[in-house]
């Protein structure tokens, strides 16, 4: 069973709720929330980024449960957690109701055939408004042409966090048995044909330093044991023997080992050298491959380069480009939504995903691992179609104060989007939905949250792909460029103020060809940002040394990546975010200039 929703809609919360009325912890245990979030950044960040298996038993029955990522970015992770559900959780805000990923994960679970229970959660909130929310799902329904089954969902109210749940707004709190006993009835169990031969579709991969490469998937029709020979399909249709050297299930959130899975089990195999996502492991004596799991497209890419700055190697463990170029074919092993080919020039891969914030926690994650990388501005990949160039096209949706619209407005319009709708319920906010370029929403969400005031919502999904809309600016200021190596002074910062916002406090390192601050115009400026106040015998010293500088403006790696421009790379390692000009030499940018 996959538990599918937007983000921040409560799904890891429910599970929590679950694993407590289950009988997975002992009375007086000390648990910690979001148990699923196990990734530091997950936690960080509050939101589920890697789809992640589990299993309660409740009456006898054993139910593993997939929790999802909410992001529209991460849907490569539900596309391959659908895989090997028999049914779907679709958990909706009884405020917010059904939000734009929302609709991506229920099209993808209608076309995978599944039987959808329907949770509207949050009923404790103020302004919650679950007879509204129900008829938006069923219009949702109806939308994505659910068939009459489908559209005959199963219903229930909840309130995840304090593990309360009921069949009708006026029926009295009850635990969450009512959920489970409608998982029971409603989910269907595993389909299983005797007659045909042991099969397990790999939906994700894992990692053991004590046992290899771990393959993990779905076993049907017929039970497999530890220790027994079996092959695996590729892509190519290839056949490639494996031993199984151990063989393990989800109980509860940890793994136990067992002689034989059943079954309709979702199970951990090692003992496999090489295996990729979509390979079907069975038997020599009957070998069938299942149809491998099928995902999106990508829609963006991002040029990934070695650190080749002045202070290169200087704080991370790993700046080869052969280490970077076994850490991006790693991560495609287990993110089935990436792709990595050697860019034309040689120098460096480009990385296509669903998207930049994809990409930032790629980024991030390899920083944390001592990886010293620049990365290029992100790109929408453009399609051929009857000879004409397409796009692709985001149905985006913007919850903001009634007194923001006209900003909101006007701001997508100059990028070419279509204002579609607007609908304001008189509680002080809009929501305004609109039809954009992928490309528009490349540094507008930071411009966003500064024309609101910190209280715009965006959201957005893609809806498919149009003839191109014509070109626009993607930034109006130019940047400030140190024109030499040194340590910023502060002397020097305070009068470089009235030219831009500056990046960095007093006493940074920086280099030639380095971006210090956001120039006024649109042009570059090279400055000196190490100059120091010339003293003579004629005043004392230090008597007008002590300036009062405006704080910095200190990038985080997301706003960095919307900052730049074509000629300009983010360069990260484990300490530092810099930007800075793909040409480092003034000359050499003169030159190109």
């Amino acid at each position: 069973m996959a538990i599918i929703a937007h983000v921040d809609h409560g799904k890891t919360t429910l599970v929590d709720s679950l694993f407590q009325q289950s009988g997975v912890f002992r009375d007086g245990q000390a648990v910690e929330e979001r148990l699923m979030d196990r990734m530091d950044l997950e936690r960080e960040r509050g939101i589920t980024i890697a789809a992640k298996n589990c299993a309660v038993s409740w009456k006898g029955v054993k139910i593993n449960i997939i929790d999802t990522p909410g992001h529209a970015d991460f849907g490569g992770e539900v596309e391959r957690a659908l895989s090997m559900a028999d049914g779907a959780l679709l958990l909706v805000d009884a405020a917010e109701g059904p939000l734009p990923q929302t609709r991506y994960v229920l099209k993808k679970t209608l076309e995978a055939g599944l039987k959808v229970i329907v949770i509207i959660n949050k009923i404790d909130r103020k302004d919650a408004r679950p007879g509204e929310v129900l008829d938006e799902i069923s219009d949702l329904f109806i939308d994505l042409d659910a068939t009459d089954e489908q559209h005959e969902f199963p219903l229930l109210y909840t309130n995840g966090r304090d593990g309360i749940a009921k069949r009708r707004l006026t029926d009295p709190d009850e635990p969450l048995d009512v959920l489970f006993g409608m998982i029971v009835d409603e989910i269907p169990p595993p389909t299983i044909h005797p007659d045909r031969p042991m099969q397990m579709l790999v939906s994700d991969l894992g990692y053991s330093d004590y046992l290899g490469r771990l393959a993990i998937g779905r076993v049907h029709n017929q039970a497999v044991k530890s220790s027994e020979s079996l092959i695996r399909i590729d892509i190519d249709d290839a056949v490639k023997p494996l031993k199984v050297s151990k063989l393990q299930v989800y109980a509860g959130l940890s793994l136990s080992d067992v002689p034989e899975a059943q079954p309709g089990d979702i199970v951990v195999l090692s003992g496999i050298d090489e295996v990729h996502i979509g390979d079907t492991i069975c038997r020599k004596e009957a070998p069938r491959a299942l149809k491998r799991i099928a995902v999106d497209e990508p829609t963006v890419s991002m040029l990934f380069l070695r650190n080749t700055g002045p202070f290169a190697g200087k704080e991370g463990q790993h700046v080869q480009a052969t280490k970077l170029a076994e850490r991006l074919k790693k991560e495609t092993l287990s993110n089935v939504s990436l792709r990595v080919e050697e860019a034309n020039d040689k120098e460096g891969f480009l990385v296509s995903g669903r998207g930049e914030f994809q990409m930032a926690i790629l980024i991030e994650t390899m920083r944390r691992e001592g990886f010293e990388v620049c990365v290029g501005r992100p790109h929408v990949i453009y399609r051929e179609k009857d000879g004409k160039r397409t796009e692709p096209i985001e149905r985006v949706f913007i919850d903001c104060g009634d007194q923001f619209t006209g900003i909101v407005t006007e701001k997508l319009s100059v990028r070419k989007g279509r204002m579609i709708n607007l609908t304001n319920h008189g509680s002080g906010r809009a929501r305004l939905e609109f039809s954009v370029p992928s490309r528009a929403l490349i540094g507008f969400r930071d411009e966003l949250l500064t024309d609101t005031r910190g209280t715009g919502i965006i959201n957005a999904y893609l809806e498919g792909y149009e003839e191109y809309r014509g070109d626009f600016p993607s930034r109006f200021t130019g940047s400030l460029v140190s024109d030499r190596q040194g340590a910023a002074v502060p002397y020097a910062l305070f009068n470089l103020e009235p030219r831009g916002t500056l990046f960095i406090p007093p006493g940074e390192p920086v280099y030639e060809g380095m971006v210090v601050g956001e120039h006024n115009r649109d042009n570059d400026l090279d400055v000196n940002p190490c100059k120091t106040k010339k003293l003579t015998n004629m005043r004392a010293a230090g008597r007008d040394d002590n300036v009062l500088l405006t704080p910095p403006h200190l990038m985080t790696l997301e706003a960095a990546i919307n900052f730049i421009r074509e000629d300009e790379l983010v360069e990260i390692t484990p300490k530092s975010i810099r930007i800075r000009k793909r040409a480092l030499a003034m000359s050499d940018r003169k030159r190109s200039r």
